[in-house]
């Protein structure tokens, strides 16, 4: 490629000359991007596939902009422009060369690479830059192994890492004109909220679905641009019914156990094969497994995994739904945003946990050697015997694990019970979502 067209192409995606949309601020990861961006470190954003990475980098270009950085001193590269050939190391060196000829930039730029995974071996590039001190540089892209084992491996201790996930709750508000700020419009807007909970649980939180219509048009697309280009592509898989089929399992049983054993009686692939495809839907952040909690990891590994989606509406589009679904998701919910908790503390861990007798919490929360939270996750309890399987669960793991309370997040029930010299606090979703 011929550096005019290099300069053509970045200009469409920098500040140099333009305001570009920048979307609506997802300040939750701006704040922590921003204490990271002068660590002269590599800053790495992960997360799915149109969750909303590109926006939040050029959100940080701009904030930087706005806070005195030269226009001329950031550089974006949108490494899916159909338009750049041959992605490689000698490319992107051309690409930099490029914006140094025509830009020349005064101090050190910032330099945001987005989708790097597009460009055949990258890393060297990314760490002679950074190592020789010529440029803060942020990268972001879909997959979890490109960005974490061999990234790692390579820059050890000369990285920051952020999972960007869709929107949490709080964000979906202010996406819909609510400010999840101001506690005063909670109260004024409790049917509102209410109404936008259960929104948030039908369409999920990808932004570009909240924004827009065709909702369901659109997850559809991005299911596909998922499975295409970071399973299918990556991996080099043959066995497309396969993976299909086997995502269309996981996506119509979200919040349930399952083992790969057990899979391959049900669906007839084999375990070997079913586990191999679970990675890659875990790298792609489209699926998580979470684990039994257990003081021997020989148990731990064994034990059947819960499964849970990257988002409530894309398990809703690309899955069979059931009656029985609502609760489900709500479960789902509740994975992600303590999942976004660990964002703020790494020690925490999550697991579920589960007795002999087979009762069942939904998540046991652990920060370092503390269990600090047992919480269970029930939609409806007007069915008495459901209640009381719930409840008597909770209070089994609290003795078990010797933890004073519990709690159990449910559609409407707010109330604090004393059961048993245990207290079980009774919270909406919405509210415990909000921390109201």
């Amino acid at each position: 490629m011929d550096k005019e067209t290099i300069i053509k192409i970045l200009e469409d995606w920098n500040f140099w000359n333009q305001n570009l949309d920048i979307g609506i601020k997802r300040d939750f990861y701006l704040k922590k991007l921003k204490k990271f961006i002068n660590s002269n470190q590599i800053i790495v954003i992960t997360g799915a596939r149109r969750s909303g990475k590109s926006f939040i980098m050029k959100q940080l270009a701009h904030e930087l902009i706005k806070e005195g950085v030269d226009k001329k001193d950031t550089l974006i590269i949108n490494f899916e422009d159909p338009r750049f050939s041959k992605l490689d190391i000698s490319l992107l060196q051309k690409i930099y060369e490029t914006y140094l000829e025509f830009l020349s930039p005064k101090k050190i730029p910032y330099i945001f690479l987005d989708e790097i995974q597009e460009v055949d071996k990258w890393q060297k590039w990314v760490l002679s830059i950074q190592e020789l001190k010529k440029a803060h540089i942020v990268i972001s892209g879909s997959n979890a192994k490109l960005l974490s084992m061999e990234l790692s491996t390579l820059l050890t201790g000369q990285h920051l890492d952020i999972n960007v996930f869709p929107l949490s709750f709080k964000e979906f508000l202010k996406f819909n004109g609510l400010d999840p700020v101001n506690k005063t419009n909670f109260i004024l807007d409790e049917i509102k909220i209410k109404f936008l909970m259960r929104k948030y649980i039908e369409i999920g939180g990808f932004p570009k679905v909240v924004l827009e219509e065709n909702k369901k048009e659109i997850l559809l697309a991005y299911f596909k641009d998922i499975l295409e280009k970071d399973i299918l592509k990556r991996h080099n898989v043959r066995k497309t019914e396969e993976i299909k089929k086997l995502l269309n399992f996981y996506f119509s049983n979200v919040s349930s156990l399952s083992t790969f054993n057990s899979l391959e009686k049900h669906i007839g692939i084999s375990a070997d094969t079913i586990e191999k495809f679970s990675d890659y839907f875990k790298k792609a952040y489209l699926l998580f497994y979470l684990k039994r909690f257990s003081f021997k990891i020989r148990e731990q590994e064994k034990s059947p995994r819960k499964i849970y989606t990257i988002d409530a509406g894309l398990s809703n589009a690309v899955g069979f739904r059931f009656s029985e679904n609502l609760g489900k998701l709500a479960e789902n919910i509740v994975f992600l945003e303590l999942q976004r908790k660990k964002i703020s503390d790494p020690d925490l861990e999550i697991y579920y946990w589960k007795n002999e007798k087979h009762q069942e919490v939904d998540f046991m929360v652990k920060n370092k050697n503390d269990i600090t939270q047992l919480i269970q996750v029930c939609w409806d309890l007007s069915n008495i015997k459901t209640r009381k399987r719930e409840i008597d669960s909770l209070l089994k793991a609290t003795e078990a694990l010797s933890i004073k309370e519990g709690l159990i997040i449910t559609s409407e029930l707010e109330k604090e019970e004393n059961i048993k010299g245990k207290k079980i606090k009774f919270i909406p979703l919405w509210k415990w979502l909000l921390k109201i």
